[in-house]
């Protein structure tokens, strides 16, 4: 017999009123169906030792089915990435009304001349030689048709401060596309392109790049089929060292590395446009920032507006891009910068569009939620900071609020799909949950993360959040399996 209390089995409990034959022959006879508790935790405990969970498991009512450490505070990784799509979509309205696309004026000097782009945050701004859309192109067009000499080319991002890394952010990220600088004039991503081919047994590989980046080729090709490539570069040189290992036999591929300056970039990139169309341009490619003061912290503005440069009328402008697309690839591909410049897109319509208005947003819009404020804090809108925290319970809480806003089935129409597309392509594969979870992933150092929705056996959709840290970072990938396990053993029971 088993004695049931809120879902968890005692057969113990009985167990210690029998004679040790007796107990035995009881459980022999009719073993105690171990709990769902129980079941998870066997499964997360095949993950490394020293790894420690965080689990929520909910109705869309808000019944709790599963509880473990729920009100543990854990670094979300990317799992941050649902809160600011969730704030996104809150203001999207005036969001996408207020939205700007990049713009090009030629500025007066003394001598001469000058050509700026000035950056409005639009994420999708593209600078290759096929562009369809949202083409760096189209505004060098409306320069050459204007003029045939300028002085010098500069890119302006003051539409926001001048924060290109959020606190928090590891520094050996900066040189990696995950780490790249978030600027409002951005070029294709911030990332700087190296096609590598792998030569002869004993010599270089074969590099090609635009230009930018002086690039140190120390990587040599060895027999066989396997790479080991390592870069380095120093926070704001454009000097890039490639050293290491490629096999012979190993097909060409595309190296992304991070830019520190995208406002520079962006004017680099012009000026070789402009050259290539017959513009003479006399001076180096300059970048103009808004420094980061004071009073771009609304704590410090005490209610007051923030107050922002005003800009002069554009020669040409491109159209603003739908956010409500960004935010697809956002969740979908978990795309840091884009993340970034959504977080600041939101704070410059609340205040200056720093980090801080941005955090202010973020806590007007939770609080909404009814989310405590002990249950999240952040640095960052994408989660590559280390300072960030959640707990379960949190987001738990703020996919049952999105579950009742009008925007609800956009929304999770952005996140990654198990087993099909996304993070999750290759996860949950031959389960229960392929296509039937709709889940935020999360991958930082040893932290590691699950939140959204999924279907049971039964048919019910439920809550879920799934938070793993502290493991070590050579075995995250056991605790993710650990995790993906009892989330199917879940979707079984249910």
């Amino acid at each position: 017999m088993t004695i049931s209390i809120k879902g968890f089995a005692f057969a113990s409990v009985l167990a210690l009123s029998l004679s040790p034959t007796a107990a035995y022959a009881q459980t022999a006879a009719n073993p105690a169906p171990p709990t769902l508790r129980t079941t998870v935790e066997q499964k997360l405990a095949e993950a490394p030792a020293g790894s420690r969970f965080g689990v929520l498991v909910t109705t869309l009512d808000g019944e709790v089915l599963l509880s473990i450490a729920p009100d543990q505070r854990f670094i979300p990784a990317s799992n941050t990435k649902m809160f600011t799509t969730a704030i996104g979509y809150a203001e999207l309205p005036l969001l996408q009304r207020t939205a700007k696309g990049t713009g090009v004026r030629l500025e007066e000097s003394a001598g001469g001349v000058d050509v700026v782009l000035h950056g409005r945050g639009d994420p999708l701004l593209s600078g290759a030689d096929d562009c369809a859309v949202d083409c760096l192109r189209t505004l060098a067009d409306a320069v050459a048709a204007k003029t045939r000499h300028v002085r010098n080319v500069i890119g302006d991002d003051s539409w926001f401060p001048d924060e290109r890394w959020s606190p928090g952010m590891s520094w050996n990220n900066i040189s990696s596309r995950y780490g790249t600088g978030v600027s409002a004039l951005t070029l294709d991503d911030n990332e700087l392109v190296v096609k590598l081919a792998p030569g002869k047994a004993g010599a270089a590989p074969v590099l090609e790049t635009s230009g930018y980046y002086v690039i140190e080729n120390r990587v040599v090709t060895v027999a066989g089929k396997e790479e080991a490539i390592e870069a380095d570069r120093m926070p704001n040189s454009r000097t890039l060292r490639l050293t290491g290992t490629v096999g012979a036999d190993a097909a060409p591929m595309t190296l992304r590395y991070g830019i520190d300056d995208p406002a520079h970039y962006a004017a680099w990139r012009m000026r070789e446009l402009l050259r290539a169309r017959g513009v003479t341009v006399d001076g180096e490619p300059a970048a103009r920032h808004r420094p980061l003061t004071a009073a771009d912290d609304p704590a410090n503005r005490k209610g007051a507006a923030a107050t922002l440069p005003v800009e002069p009328a554009m020669l040409a402008e491109l159209p603003p891009p739908s956010l409500a697309e960004n935010m697809v690839r956002i969740n979908k591909e978990s795309q840091n910068l884009h993340t970034e410049l959504m977080l600041r897109r939101v704070a410059r319509n609340a205040g200056s569009g720093s980090i801080a208005d941005g955090q202010a947003v973020m806590h007007k819009v939770m609080t909404e939620a009814g989310l405590p404020r002990t249950g999240y804090d952040f640095s960052d809108g994408s989660g590559m900071s280390s300072y960030n925290r959640i707990t379960p319970r949190a987001a738990v809480g703020l996919l049952t609020w999105i579950a009742r806003q009008p925007w609800n089935m956009a929304w999770r129409a952005t996140l990654p799909i198990a087993g099909r597309d996304g993070t999750l392509q290759n996860r949950f594969k031959g389960t229960i949950l392929e296509g039937k979870l709709f889940a935020k992933t999360g991958s930082l150092n040893a932290s590691r993360a699950l939140s959204g929705y999924l279907t049971t056996r039964s048919g019910k959709t439920l809550i879920f959040s799934a938070l793993a840290n502290d493991m070590p970072d050579d075995d995250a990938a056991q605790a993710t399996a650990a995790v993906d396990r009892a989330l199917v053993a879940i979707a079984e029971a249910l």
